[in-house]
């Protein structure tokens, strides 16, 4: 990089803290700092032309899982940690309204629905049989039963009898949120460079050395809040995991509204206006889809138009808009990774696909280890 005497002065000297990521998790952590240090000189570098990963990418969803997500969370966690993640989700839900304002990002409690296909009878009897256990061990936390059984009325195709409806759930504008977010980063004089990407570090012990390429700069802490990208820092525990979506062109007289959920969330969709948002299908090609690199399969591409055509919008002629993907943080746990890995380097990451509930709360427990 060819700097000025004006650039260096202003972007890269005496920078107390650096964050990389300009993500949900990485802008919730400057936004903390800067209440927590409020003089210090702040520095948010990102990799892409806009938040790379998923803070931009995702599918909107205000939720905190699904009732077969759940129930399979309990076969690898125990049900203090289960409780303890959908605790953690939802309060990052009501951080990230609190912050921005419902109106800002466009919340709308239409709540949350899982559909079963008609061949998926062993997962839809056990969610039956188990959905008043898990509103049992739910009603602390939400005061009142979060699932219960409602007749489809969207007039989906070759489904089960019940839908299983989620009153708490919502949907948010990502688009809305991420621009509100980088506002208020930008107006509490936290510096944002893009298409900046770290290639080491090395942590002096009296403050850590970064290198953007051929050049290096020296900040007194790193945090990283690179989530799906977290594989190097983490030894492997977190894990990319791509995520590949498509929308509609607008649909005359569409009667859906809602999230919603199907096979253990791995599909989901919603309502944008009179659009459908669908994605997932990772399940479909694992080792193809454990990947840090964007695009589309054809595979996973045929199957989602496949659920629109003959589950979704089984009686309507739709067209497709446009397709994208994103790249989600998973790993062995579903439960985040906050932690100091040296005297001045700190990571918030593997947030398993629940990056708009968890995000926040994981910016700001990050921000705090400082």
């Amino acid at each position: 990089m060819d700097l000025s005497y004006w650039e260096l002065k202003n972007w890269f000297t005496d920078v107390d803290y650096t964050i990389v990521g300009s993500g949900i998790v990485g802008l919730h952590a400057a936004l903390r700092l800067r209440e927590r240090f409020p003089e210090s000189k702040i520095l948010v570098l990102e990799k892409g032309i806009l938040p790379q990963g998923a803070s931009t990418k995702n599918a909107g969803f205000a939720c905190f899982g699904s009732l077969s997500e759940i129930i399979d969370d309990l076969k690898s966690h125990s049900e203090e940690e289960v409780i303890h993640l959908v605790q953690k989700r939802w309060k990052g839900l009501q951080l990230l309204r609190k912050r921005l304002g419902d109106d800002t990002i466009d919340f709308k409690p239409y709540g949350g629905y899982e559909l079963f296909l008609k061949d998926d009878e062993s997962c839809y009897s056990e969610c039956v049989g188990k959905l008043p256990f898990i509103n049992e061990i739910l009603r602390p936390l939400f005061k009142a039963d979060v699932f219960a059984k409602e007749v489809d009325r969207f007039g989906f195709n070759g489904i089960q009898e019940y839908l299983v409806f989620n009153p708490f759930e919502a949907q948010i504008d990502t688009g809305n949120m991420m621009q509100a977010l980088l506002k208020e980063a930008v107006s509490k004089n936290i510096l944002i460079l893009n298409q900046q990407t770290v290639t080491s570090y090395f942590d002096k012990g009296n403050g850590v050395e970064v290198a953007l390429g051929d050049f290096s700069f020296s900040t007194q802490k790193i945090l990283f809040a690179t989530n799906g990208f977290a594989h190097t820092l983490t030894n492997g525990a977190v894990k990319p995991a791509r995520a590949q979506v498509l929308i509609t062109e607008p649909i005359k007289n569409l009667d859906i509204k809602g999230t919603f959920h199907l096979d253990r969330g791995y599909y989901y969709f919603r309502n944008i206006g009179d659009r459908i948002l669908l994605g997932g299908g990772r399940n479909l090609d694992f080792e193809t889809e454990n990947t840090a690199e964007f695009g589309q399969t054809e595979i996973v591409q045929k199957k989602l138009e496949q659920l629109l055509k003959e589950v979704i919008l089984p009686h309507q002629d739709f067209q497709i808009a446009h397709r994208w993907s994103g790249i989600m943080g998973i790993g062995n746990s579903k439960s985040p990774i906050v932690s100091q890995l040296s005297e001045n380097v700190y990571c918030g990451v593997r947030l398993g696909g629940m990056g708009v509930a968890i995000g926040s709360l994981i910016g700001t427990e990050l921000a705090d280890l400082v």
